[in-house]
Order: C-alpha cells, then sequence, then structure tokens
C-alpha cells in the first residue's frame, strides 16, 4: 500500500471515530472515503495540513438510493503520487453542507456551482451567488438533479442585465464582455479602474454552458462518452477523452494494452504542442506583435497536417476509446512524426530568439499579471500558470497515467511570477514535448505488433465503482471523476478542466496593473470558454447585419431544408 495512503487512513480514523464511514477498496494511488458531513471541515483541514493539494469539488444526486445528496472533494498528494476522494451525504429534506471556502478559496466555485444545479445550500460560504446559471433562471429548478430533464428549455428572457457587485469606491467599471475584440469567447470582466490602474474585477462566465455532463448520465453510453469529451475543449480532445476513459477502466479494473498507452502519449503531446504554438501566437497578438503570432501559427500549421495524416481529422481525433486506442502508429507513420519534430524543434529555436531578445516583448510582460507562489497555492492554480509562479506540480510526473511512468523529461519551473514566466515555461515545455514524443516512439518500435491497440470488458460494467482520472492538459491538470451506474452509462461523470481554477485568480493577476494589460493579463491563462449558442447573420442583399438566437436559428434551418 502506497504509505501517504496508509497514513491518511490511520489518521482519519483516529481523528473521526464513529464519524469514518467507509473506505473503498481502489488501487495503490488512489483513496475513496466516505464521512459524515459533521466531519467534512475537519478532514478537509487535516488533509491539507498532511500536504494535500485541492482539486474540485464533485456533487450529484443520490435520492434514487435513499442517500438525498452527495458531495465529494478531491486532493492531491503530489510528492507521494495519492489522489483523495472524501465523499459525504445530506438529507433531500435539508441539502446543506458545511462550506469549506474559507479554508480553501479555491473550493468556491465548486460550492456555488451546485447551489446553482443541485439546490445545495453551504453554510458559511462568503460569496454565495450564482455561478453557472443565468440570473434570469427560474427558481426551483435544478438541472442536476434527476427529475429534471436533460433538455429542458426554461422561458426565455432577453435583455437581462448582470447583477454585478457595487464598485469600490473611487473607482469606474469598465466591461469586457460577454462579446469584446480582446476575447476569443464569451466572458464577462466588470474591471474596476481608478484611471488607468487596475483596483478589482469581476467574473461572470459559463453563458453558454453545454450541458455534457447531464448527457452523460441521461441520453450518452459509456461508449459514446468519449466522443463527446473530446469536444469539451477546441483544443484539448485527447486530453478530455484520455481522461474520461482511465476513469471508467479504473473503475472497471481494465488495464490496456503498454502499445495503448504509449500512442495515447503520443497523442496527448501532439496536442501539448500545437495548444503551445497556438498560445504564443494569440499572446504575440495581444500585445500587437503579430510576426509572433504568423510564425508561431506557420511552424503549428505542420503539426495539425501531422494530426491529420495520423487520425483523418486536424481536431477531434476519435483515436481514444474506452479499452485502447482506435488507430495504430506505423512505422511508415514514425518516420513522418520524426521528420515533423524535427522541423517544428529547429524552427521553433529560431522564434525563441527572436522573443527572448526583443525588449518590447519585455515591456509587456516582465512583472505584468504578478502573483506570488503563496498566492498560487491558496487558489490552487495548475498548468504553465502554477510552474510560472514557482509551483512544481504536473501530474505526468507526480501521479504518472498511460505510459509516463516510462519516459524522462524535465519539468519547466520558473519564479518570476508573471505572464514572462509563463512565455518562459511554455516554450520549454515545447522541447519537452518532442523529448517526450521521440522517446514514445522508441518504446512502441521494442513492442511486438501482437498487441492489441484495444481491450474489452467482460460483461458490463458493475454500479457503484468510483474512478479519479487526472491528465496533464497544455493548460494544465485536467480532472474526471466517474461513478458508474445502470443502463450502460455513467451515474455521475464531473469534468474540471484546468482553466476552471485558474480564472478564479485572474482578478488577483489583473490588481495594480494597467488597463492596457487587461488582454495579456487574461490570454495568459490561456482561457478555454465554451463556443457561443449565438450567431450573428449578415444579409449580403441588404448589407444588414442582426444577432439570431438558437431558436431563430433552428427555425430559419427547417425553412431552408424543409421549405416552410
Amino acid at each position: 500500500m502506497n504509505k501517504k495512503k496508509e497514513l491518511l487512513i490511520s489518521l482519519l480514523k483516529n481523528k473521526l471515530g464513529a464519524d469514518f464511514l467507509t473506505e473503498e477498496p481502489a488501487s495503490p494511488d488512489r483513496l475513496f472515503v466516505d464521512i459524515k458531513k459533521e466531519a467534512l471541515r475537519p478532514v478537509v483541514q487535516l488533509l491539507l495540513e498532511q500536504g494535500g493539494r485541492y482539486q474540485v469539488g464533485v456533487g450529484y444526486d443520490a435520492r434514487r438510493n435513499g442517500q438525498g445528496f452527495a458531495l465529494l472533494h478531491t486532493f492531491a498528494f503530489d510528492r507521494d503520487g495519492l489522489l483523495v476522494a472524501v465523499r459525504t451525504f445530506s438529507p433531500e429534506d435539508n441539502p446543506e453542507f458545511d462550506s469549506i471556502t474559507p479554508i480553501v478559496p479555491g473550493a468556491g466555485w465548486s460550492e456555488r456551482e451546485y447551489r446553482d444545479l443541485l439546490g445545495l445550500n453551504f453554510k458559511g460560504h462568503p460569496n454565495p451567488k450564482r455561478l453557472v446559471l443565468a440570473d434570469d433562471w427560474p427558481d426551483g429548478i435544478y438541472p442536476l438533479r434527476k427529475d429534471v430533464p436533460h433538455d429542458l428549455m426554461p422561458p426565455s428572457a432577453e435583455e437581462v442585465a448582470f447583477r454585478l457587485d457595487q464598485a469600490p469606491a473611487g473607482t469606474s467599471v469598465v466591461p469586457f464582455g460577454p462579446f469584446h475584440s480582446s476575447l476569443h469567447e464569451p466572458a464577462h470582466f466588470s474591471v474596476y479602474v481608478d484611471g488607468e490602474d487596475i483596483k478589482g474585477c469581476e467574473y461572470r462566465g459559463f453563458m453558454t454552458h453545454r450541458g455534457i455532463e447531464k448527457l452523460g448520465q441521461t441520453e450518452l453510453t459509456y461508449n459514446d462518452v468519449p466522443f463527446v469529451a473530446e469536444r469539451i475543449c477546441g483544443i484539448c480532445g485527447s486530453v478530455h477523452s484520455t481522461n474520461y476513459a482511465q476513469a471508467v477502466e479504473a473503475a472497471a479494473g481494465l488495464k490496456i494494452s503498454r502499445r495503448a498507452e504509449f500512442i495515447r502519449v503520443v497523442m496527448l503531446e501532439l496536442e501539448r504542442l500545437h495548444s503551445h504554438l497556438l498560445w504564443l501566437g494569440v499572446a504575440g497578438h495581444l500585445i500587437g506583435f503579430d510576426t509572433v503570432f504568423m510564425q508561431a501559427w506557420r511552424i503549428r500549421e505542420k503539426i495539425m497536417w501531422l494530426a491529420e495524416s495520423l487520425t483523418g481529422n486536424r481536431k477531434t481525433y476519435g483515436m481514444i476509446i474506452i479499452g485502447g486506442v482506435r488507430r495504430n502508429i506505423t512505422s511508415e507513420k514514425t518516420e513522418d512524426i520524426r521528420k515533423v519534430m524535427r522541423e517544428v524543434e529547429k524552427e521553433t529555436m529560431a522564434l525563441e530568439k527572436a522573443i527572448v531578445k526583443d525588449k518590447t516583448i519585455h515591456k509587456r510582460t516582465k512583472g505584468v499579471g504578478y502573483l506570488s507562489k503563496e498566492e498560487t497555492v491558496k487558489w490552487n492554480l495548475v498548468g504553465p500558470v502554477a510552474r510560472a509562479r514557482g509551483l512544481d506540480i504536473d501530474v505526468r510526473r507526480d501521479h504518472p497515467y498511460a505510459a509516463y511512468d516510462e519516459l524522462e523529461f524535465d519539468v519547466p519551473v520558473t519564479d518570476s511570477g508573471d505572464v514572462w514566466g509563463t512565455l518562459v515555461v511554455r516554450l520549454k515545455e515545447i522541447y519537452e514535448a518532442i523529448k517526450i514524443i521521440r522517446q514514445s516512439l522508441d518504446k512502441l518500435a521494442q513492442l511486438p505488433e501482437s498487441e492489441p491497440l484495444a481491450l474489452e470488458l467482460e460483461g458490463p460494467i458493475p454500479a457503484g465503482k468510483q474512478g479519479l482520472s487526472v491528465v496533464e492538459a497544455p493548460r494544465g491538470e485536467a480532472v474526471h471523476y466517474v461513478l458508474t451506474g445502470e443502463e450502460n452509462r455513467p451515474e455521475r461523470w464531473r469534468v474540471r478542466a484546468p482553466t476552471y481554477p485558474n480564472l478564479q485568480a485572474v482578478p488577483q493577476m489583473l490588481v495594480n496593473n494597467k488597463l492596457a494589460d487587461f488582454p495579456i493579463i487574461v490570454g495568459s491563462i490561456d482561457p478555454c470558454i465554451s463556443c457561443t449558442d449565438r450567431v450573428l447573420l449578415v444579409d449580403l442583399r441588404e448589407k444588414k447585419a442582426r444577432i439570431v438566437s438558437k431558436q431563430q436559428l433552428e427555425k430559419m434551418s427547417r425553412q431552408v431544408r424543409f421549405g416552410r
């Protein structure tokens, strides 16, 4: 047994006594425990004192099993290679839990989310405002409850203003979004300024929430979900499909072939390459340096063509399934990959030399968006944003999955705490990704061709099993939790993308910076926000433009297709 796991079980049982309910048998690097809800805060405090890093909260409707509503909080013990999930329940007639936000600020969004989606109450939460649901959403309808259909369409309400906090005295409000030239996806930032100096900010998002988790427990089967998971993010398709597949495989006790694991690594690192190059180009564009934008995206295009040759698609590859992968990487494809890696490495080095010596880039990034290491830990930041602030975490190394346990690579870390540090980390990670891909190809060549690409489960997955998986996305740690269910689908599937914790710290990154630095500070975390479900319709004949709602667009499509 993992020594840390053994210690935690002993400490929890001694501290809680009768409040410690059960421990679920799992792999050596996972610990699932159930406790009474009165013990939640003491347990969280104990896990923090033992070096736990908060990840995410998970809530679900357990009334069908007579358990009321369930709430989990997950923690990572990075130096011990251990993930811990603590679960508790509250009765249906009083769905209330103690808030842990006062001791874990990064838990604030998770609790607000389940206040919106499940109707849970969190005693002591410092800011119990709506988070996911719009301000015009009807009271008493909680979308993640079992008795609410997945296709519920509440009455529409146009032109509803945000219910925002009062701006601090002596400041003015500058709104950015929901649609703004500095934002690539819909979000709203109310920035409080004193002259050109930023003094605070309030964020509102989730305007185009797609209900993917609800679909996962109502409409999709286990094998459908990987292809939907791949569409959660426009960049990290393999990240989310791999993450989900790993969670189900862990719950089902399925160990996939080593060949499939190395192929997963190659796909994940190709995504890291094209994501970091995309971000580098966007960052150049946000500070008005479009030469960087054009050169980075020119290099990135080689990765996109390579991905299409391997999978048939530039994006949404469809490679990852439960039990393995769908396609092999042949010896011919291996040589194509090596050739592209040589070209990308050489051309990125030339671009890096131009960037690191450019005084304009230094002035626009050094000292901008500063956040201390202590604040980084407090807000549970992940990925390059955290590593640029001195936090040495990377789940590929700390919680190895796929075939990363057999690969050698460095984790770039800087302590500048600003946008420049984030840029440096991402540049260095490009070379590490190339190193990992080359090693993976070498390892694949040593494996027997007879190894299966995918394994099938023998019989149905038992209900009530828990799976917890992490994958290091280009933006940072992504977390997937799966609770197996009946009818060949998950009872609960929870996704936490890396942007979820990182966005919570953006207001702190903005404080005491200039308003002109807003785009690059927000852009430095590479925020991934769901695509909008509204469109701009342009009538070329009348030379007019208007916003069209989803319902209007659907009606128009029927008129065109069916002539009605």
